[in-house]
């Protein structure tokens, strides 16, 4: 708080005093007071109003730079009328009656849209779950009769399959809280689960897969670690090489991790779009050039790593490949 703004928001108060001022010197002149009376008259009137004036600076300074402080070493900014001192006049009385006011309606209003979020997301994960079962039924007809149903068909139920499950993985990203249960995993039967759950795209496609030491146990949430893999196996499927196609899959502890690598031959990600990646609705040159791409896989994965306190990496050669790797920090079980 400034002295200068301060005696300049005064400034009319100051001016209506030497409007009046003015007037009864002039009178005083005029009836021949001496100067030192009328002097003497002047700093009795405009010392003990500047001296009011540089209080209430003084003051108002001392309030508002304690509320600047408080706000400054607060995350929760809106709780500042909670922290704040007690009003010692009507003005500060005022300023916390606004901002508590303001606060109070500002909760509201995120618990409205709160509760709108929530009754959102309890509908989407009740239809997910619900079109999951005509889903599974459809894909146990095609397989009990693939001779007569074409593999097109089981693909594209299975990019379906794919969208719904980013759906509800997608609705559940922003509290992971609720549904994730941390405990010692083994990493190999979770790969294997998901290298079965595309064991015909990588039967059709001809794409070798190679698992190789997946040994190594980390702490974390199985059901969501083969999501994740999913998708990224996924991507290794759709850019997959044309020639001698390859996936291969393997784990390595360090000191204070462990890194699980899923490595591809593929069509690999040019350096321009590299940094972008887990960007949301990113899509790039690939996925333009190798069919329509939503630009959320990658970005979910990377979003729930975050929230599950994982690290996850990309590298990539254009033309040469894509390796994946996903950091589990070293841990010990909660519990």
């Amino acid at each position: 708080m400034k002295l200068s703004k301060f005696l300049k928001d005064r400034g009319l108060f100051l001016a209506i005093n030497l409007i009046l001022a003015l007037p009864i010197v002039l009178i005083m002149v005029a009836f021949k007071f001496k100067l030192e009376l009328i002097a003497i008259i002047m700093f009795i009137w405009f010392v003990p109003l500047l001296s009011y004036i540089l209080i209430e600076f003084n003051n108002k300074k001392k309030f508002y730079n304690e509320l600047e402080d408080i706000l400054v070493n607060i995350d929760k900014k809106y709780l500042l009328s909670e922290i704040m001192k007690k009003p010692s006049n009507y003005e500060e009385e005022k300023i916390k009656y606004i901002l508590t006011e303001t606060n109070r309606s500002m909760r509201e209003q995120i618990n409205y849209y709160k509760n709108i979020q929530k009754e959102y997301q309890e509908y989407i994960e009740t239809w997910v779950h619900e079109i999951k079962t005509p889903i599974a039924s459809t894909m146990l007809i095609i397989e009990n009769n693939e001779e007569r149903i074409p593999y097109s068909m089981k693909n594209e139920i299975k990019k379906i399959e794919n969208y719904i499950d980013q759906v509800l993985y997608y609705s559940r990203s922003n509290d992971v809280s609720k549904d994730y249960i941390i405990k010692k995993m083994d990493l190999e039967p979770v790969v294997r689960n998901v290298v079965k759950k595309n064991a015909s795209d990588f039967i059709n496609k001809k794409i070798a897969i190679e698992i190789n030491d997946l040994s190594e146990f980390v702490y974390s949430d199985s059901k969501w670690i083969e999501f994740i893999i999913n998708q990224i196996i996924s991507n290794s499927i759709k850019y997959c090489a044309t020639e001698n196609p390859k996936v291969s899959v393997y784990s390595i502890k360090n000191e204070n991790n462990t890194i699980l690598t899923i490595k591809d031959n593929g069509v690999g990600i040019s350096q321009k779009d590299l940094n972008r990646v887990f960007e949301k609705g990113f899509t790039g040159e690939n996925g333009r050039l190798y069919g329509k791409s939503t630009g959320i896989g990658l970005y979910l994965c990377k979003k729930l790593c975050d929230k599950l306190g994982l690290g996850l990496t990309i590298n990539s050669i254009y033309n040469k490949g894509t390796e994946v790797n996903i950091i589990f920090p070293i841990g010990r079980e909660i519990k």
